[in-house]
């Protein structure tokens, strides 16, 4: 049903919606709020808190400008039987509705001894007893009363939004219907009807997650023949000791999942969740050879131009010398060097490819794809993942994550998958010295830089901004390559990097960083995953408290890849306790469970990019045990409907048409 159905919202509002990511009714009712206000009406009291009194217009307001952007308008009521001067700033235009003998409510904070309330807010309805305002994420241009204003009459529309909970389910558990659940999700009629939907929405977006992660799981068993493969492990075992290096105990186990994954006979959908330099990219590397003694070609995707080079370099090396043929596609590659790569895919004449996003173009046709890696797996969407995998017939699937969480939140979100878990880091590796400095500590820290230099190592230091502005205290990219060009009087060499510069600019940076004629490299995150340079002993994070823990572990895990004593120094002049953590460990698993206790989901899944953890209402810390429910309850329904009898749930039939890809 398209916005334009409301009054009220024309072109100008549509645009500034979308911008929201609402793009129809249906978006606008479960655009959910953030938080509520809470107006319970009072009397006069001053002691520095907000408070909700009514009162009746006893003056016609004025208007006084104090500067450009800045007007008050003030007036007097009549509010618990007193005389009370009311100011409000930048709201004249409420002059016209503010007349005399009109009741309304303030909301503000009573100065007794000037007898004024200074309002942040007038409302204009009446208020027996309580009110609950819902309050929303907002853009230039929307007000929250506006989004409340336009959420009331789309509520008209409730009875048409889709139902997505199996009628007995919301017998068994007297769930509020969805209409109702809607209308007091907005508008609440009582706190126990708030609660009611709350609980009812969760419940409803986290069964219909999980039915799309356990529907791709059935699909996958009862379609689970694959590619049959005879390959000799006496091979793989040959090339593993030609690698030279010793595999972990972990690494082994890996490769043992894959080989018997690849030779079963059934299709492979497995994921490898390791920690920051655990040694995942090596067991990937396995598989394509694995598959490659097969006859098939292979293909590893990667989010990033830098990560996907440096993945291809590797390949590369270790392939060429059993005259495997390897190639790279990636978006700045020139038209005529994009063209000869698809060539060869098509007629055969590559084994392996490794790339970006560019793999997913319709134009990649691959002559017999077996295998398909995708690195760093939730920056893709499971359309994405399917639509590089759906290039081949029957292609088995590995997925490496780098983004360590606890194993049971793992095992649900990750419940279509078979998981394998890495966490033993190759041996001689020391652990990462990290401690906390304010800035005013900056010179102990400067000086442990000029012995790394003087070392022969390199430096990473990581701002939170690429450029900033004269108000704001946080670091960004060009301001400290400033400081550290001052600091070490122009005689180390300092480069940048951030995701808006030119795909060369970035490829030439990262070269130069790699040869060692640059000798301090200043980023932002985009360094976060993936780099490999092993003389970098050294990181650090400026303004450390912008960062989740989840994301300091990936960033110090940049260092430390070698049996070099490695350091990181996170900056910053608050949220110390917080950051102590990383001082403790560098178990990412156990930093993933802080990071989970302290910031939520948000942090350790990405912003919420890549379309897999959008959850608009539940969060799987606080409301772990309502998805553990939805799960059982998923599971049950699917066995309940092993023959795909889901006709008769009509609300599913868009969701098995958009998980049909795994056909």
């Amino acid at each position: 049903m398209n916005l334009n159905l409301i009054n009220g919202i024309g072109v100008k509002y549509i645009e500034l919606l979308n911008k929201l990511n609402i793009n129809c009714i249906e978006d606008l009712l479960t655009y959910y709020p953030y938080r509520y206000n809470i107006y319970r009406l009072g009397n006069l009291i001053d002691d520095g808190s907000v408070i909700n009194v009514k009162a009746v217009v006893e003056s016609i307001p004025r208007v006084g400008y104090i500067r450009r952007n800045l007007n008050k308008l003030d007036f007097r009521c009549l509010i618990d039987e007193k005389l009370v001067n009311v100011i409000i700033f930048n709201r004249a235009f409420l002059k016209d509705k503010i007349t005399v003998s009109r009741e309304i409510v303030v909301v503000g904070k009573y100065d007794s001894k000037r007898n004024s309330l200074i309002a942040n807010d007038i409302l204009f309805d009446k208020i027996n007893g309580t009110k609950v305002e819902a309050v929303y994420h907002l853009v230039n241009g929307l007000t929250n009363k506006q989004i409340n204003n336009f959420m009331r009459r789309a509520l008209g529309y409730s009875s048409y939004v889709n139902d997505d909970i199996p009628s007995y389910l919301v017998d068994k558990y007297n769930f509020m219907d969805k209409s109702n659940a809607l209308k007091n999700i907005h508008i609440p009629s009582s706190f126990e009807l708030l609660k009611q939907a709350k609980l009812r929405l969760i419940y409803e977006e986290f069964f219909m997650f999980l039915f799309k992660i356990n529907y791709l799981k059935y699909k996958y068993e009862r379609n689970s023949e694959g590619i049959k493969r005879d390959v000799d492990f006496e091979k793989v075992r040959e090339f593993i000791s030609k690698l030279g290096f010793e595999l972990t105990r972990d690494q082994v186990s890996a490769v043992n999942d894959v080989y018997n994954d690849l030779t079963s006979g059934k299709r492979m959908n497995r994921l490898i969740l390791g920690d920051v330099g655990s040694g995942k990219t090596i067991v990937s590397i396995i598989g394509l050879f694995i598959n490659y003694l097969s006859g098939m070609q292979g293909a590893m995707m990667a989010p990033t131009e830098i990560l996907a080079c440096q993945h291809y370099e590797q390949v590369n090396k270790l392939f060429s010398v059993y005259g495997i043929k390897v190639g790279l596609l990636v978006g700045s590659l020139k038209k005529r060097e994009k063209a000869k790569v698809i060539e060869q895919l098509k007629n055969g004449e590559l084994d392996v490819v490794v790339g970006t996003h560019a793999l997913l173009n319709e134009e990649v046709v691959f002559a017999n794809l077996g295998l398909v890696i995708t690195d760093e797996q939730h920056r893709f969407g499971v359309n994405q993942r399917g639509n590089l995998q759906n290039k081949g017939h029957l292609c088995d699937v590995l997925y490496m994550s780098a983004t360590p969480i606890p194993r049971t939140y793992a095992l649900t979100i990750y419940g279509d998958m078979d998981t394998t878990m890495i966490k033993t880091k190759p041996s001689g590796r020391k652990e990462i010295i990290t401690l906390v400095k304010k800035e005013k500590e900056l010179r102990e820290v400067l000086s442990k830089c000029l012995e790394c230099i003087k070392d022969g190592h390199q430096i990473y230091v990581v701002a939170p901004l690429i450029e900033g502005d004269e108000e704001s205290e946080l670091n960004d990219v060009y301001l400290l390559k400033e400081k550290f060009e001052m600091a070490f009087q122009n005689k180390v060499s300092v480069g940048i990097l951030h995701g808006k510069m030119k795909n060369k600019e970035k490829d030439q940076i990262m070269e130069d960083y790699k040869e060692g004629k640059i000798k301090i490299l200043i980023s932002t995150t985009v360094i976060e995953v993936g780099i490999d340079v092993k003389n970098s002993t050294m990181m650090i994070i400026f303004n450390a408290e912008r960062f989740g823990l989840a994301t300091l572990h990936q960033l110090r895990g940049r260092v430390g890849r070698n049996d070099l004593q490695s350091y990181c120094y996170l900056i910053c002049n608050k949220d110390i306790e917080r950051l102590k953590v990383m001082e403790s460990s560098n178990d990412g698993f156990y930093i993933s469970e802080k990071d989970f206790e302290m910031r939520g989901q948000g942090d350790l899944f990405g912003v919420r990019q890549s379309g897999d953890m959008a959850f608009k209402i539940g969060d799987i810390r606080r409301d772990y045990r309502i998805m553990m429910q939805a799960k059982e309850d998923v599971v049950k329904f699917i066995e309940m409907n092993v023959n795909d009898n889901f006709d008769k749930y009509k609300i599913y039939q868009n969701i098995v048409k958009f998980m049909s890809f795994v056909d």
